[in-house]
């Protein structure tokens, strides 16, 4: 086993994976360091050919011809956009000659300003990764050199992430407590990797680069992207029916009559965001191109403040299911494309959205939907009330077959007992009039609030009636005691 091991030293990383951060358009981050970062850092520590001076560049011919390796890091970074700021021009001192004002630097007088995007940091649980390939370590000769590039190497990314680096012969990876991406040509991720033959156009970039200067950009030498396949470590499946792939959080609460307008941006905005980074949405998220009945779309939820006794319905976080019959694929994708959306903008509505994180406020918390108490590993509840009215799926006095159709349709066990009203059940429920659950240019269906009771414990987050898709019938779970024969 050969194996290169980084360690951030800040704790962080930020790169830029395709020279778009500087424009503001760069809304998923770089995460893991791809190996083609890692390679290019190797052949910047000694150079190459003539400019070698601890080594004779054999080491990196050997280097570049290595299979794509399996990647031990976090699986799941939180990560922060970095805001943008003005600095310094590099070079140019203004001048106005009656063009108007020029915008200036306040603490460099007589130079412009210039407007930077960061980017995105990355800051990993553990700082820690390894980069491991199933082969025989390199000679002696050859091992020796990498080492000596290695203590060379400061940072990787930008110079903000400082890294110290170790190339290690026979290290056990199992010890690393890290998720690992793999290899897969089915795989859901598309990580770059460096081929033989990129030294040599690295090498003519940096002839370009001496002669040009700051004008030459990699995107100009397009034979240095290689993606390859890697099956991502997170492995999330849905254990009934489906599961949630992203919690996020409202920086300001909405009032929770707003929920039809709130999911409907949440909607857009994932669609948009999906379309920029992978292409055409698939069927589950937008809902066309369905041919045959008995299919289940996302669910894009609204997470309100209920069952406290100051509880009052306001809305503090967003949440997207995804239905069992999805891949790994665009499980991957729906949660990265959910967790790059940054602001919800438009009908009146203007509020920032982050990841979740802590135990505050509870309504963001997975425990707050899933269950009430603890059985076998997975949070359950008997009971489950609803903190957004349901909406009937068609014209019909209200049964418990009804209601039982309502559950089939959206993967439930029958219910035992129910009960309905058209006020609130639940302390901090909304109570919506009708031109907020109706949609515009549809008809009307009749909504109310539902108490169900099933005979065995369930998990959630359990969503009935026809609005489900959109937020409506979102339920609380109500249990009050544990019951001993359910430990």
């Amino acid at each position: 086993m050969f194996s290169i091991s980084v360690e951030l030293l800040h704790g962080t990383f930020r790169g830029d994976p395709s020279g778009t951060a500087n424009t503001g358009r760069l809304t998923t981050p770089e995460w893991p360091p791809t190996p083609f970062r890692l390679f290019s850092a190797f052949v910047a520590a000694d150079g190459t050919g003539d400019r070698c001076r601890v080594t004779d560049g054999s080491e990196l011919d050997w280097l570049e011809r290595l299979p794509p390796p399996v990647i031990h890091a976090d699986d799941d970074p939180p990560h922060a956009s970095l805001q943008p700021r003005f600095v310094a021009a590099h070079r140019g001192r203004f001048e106005s000659k009656g063009k108007g004002k020029v915008s200036v630097h306040q603490e460099y007088v007589g130079r412009k300003a210039a407007l930077v995007r960061p980017g995105i940091r990355v800051a990993p649980r553990k700082p820690r990764l390894v980069y491991s390939w199933d082969i025989e370590p390199p000679t002696g000769t050859t091992l020796d050199a990498l080492r000596l590039r290695a203590a060379r190497i400061g940072y990787l990314g930008t110079s903000d992430s400082p890294v110290r680096l170790r190339v290690l012969a026979d290290h056990d990876t199992t010890s690393d407590q890290h998720g690992a991406f793999v290899p897969d040509p089915a795989g859901d991720l598309a990580i770059n990797v460096p081929r033989p033959g990129d030294l040599r156009v690295l090498d003519r970039m940096y002839e370009e680069w001496v002669q040009h200067g700051a004008s030459v950009g990699r995107s100009q030498f397009l034979g240095l992207v290689h993606r390859a396949a890697y099956r991502s470590p997170w492995t999330a499946r849905p254990t009934s029916g489906g599961c949630v792939v992203a919690w996020l959080r409202l920086r300001k609460p909405v009032p929770g009559r707003r929920i039809g307008i709130v999911t409907t941006l949440f909607k857009e905005a994932i669609l948009s965001r999906y379309q920029r980074e992978f292409g055409e949405p698939p069927a589950v998220l937008h809902g066309h191109g369905f041919v045959s009945k008995g299919y289940e779309l996302a669910r894009y939820l609204a997470l309100p403040d209920v069952k406290f006794p100051h509880s009052r319905g306001r809305i503090h976080g967003l949440a997207l299911w995804m239905p069992s019959e999805c891949d790994d694929a665009e499980y991957r994708r729906a949660r990265a494309t959910a967790f790059s959306i940054r602001q919800l903008v438009g009908r009146s509505i203007n509020v920032r959205v982050e990841r979740r994180h802590g135990k505050r406020p509870f309504a963001v918390h997975p425990d707050r939907w899933t269950g009430s108490r603890r059985l076998g590993g997975q949070r359950v509840s008997r009971t489950w009330g609803t903190a957004f009215p349901a909406i009937h799926e068609r014209r019909r006095p209200l049964d418990l077959a009804e209601v039982t159709r309502w559950c089939r349709h959206a993967r439930l066990p029958a219910p035992v007992a129910f009960r309905a009203a058209r006020t609130p059940l639940v302390r901090g429920a909304v109570d919506l009039a009708p031109v907020e659950v109706t949609r515009p240019g549809r008809p009307g269906l009749p909504y109310c609030h539902i108490e169900l009771h099933f005979a065995d414990p369930i998990s959630g987050p359990v969503v009935i009636g026809s609005g489900r898709q959109r937020g409506f019938g979102l339920c609380v779970p109500l249990d009050r005691h544990d019951n001993k024969e359910d430990k």
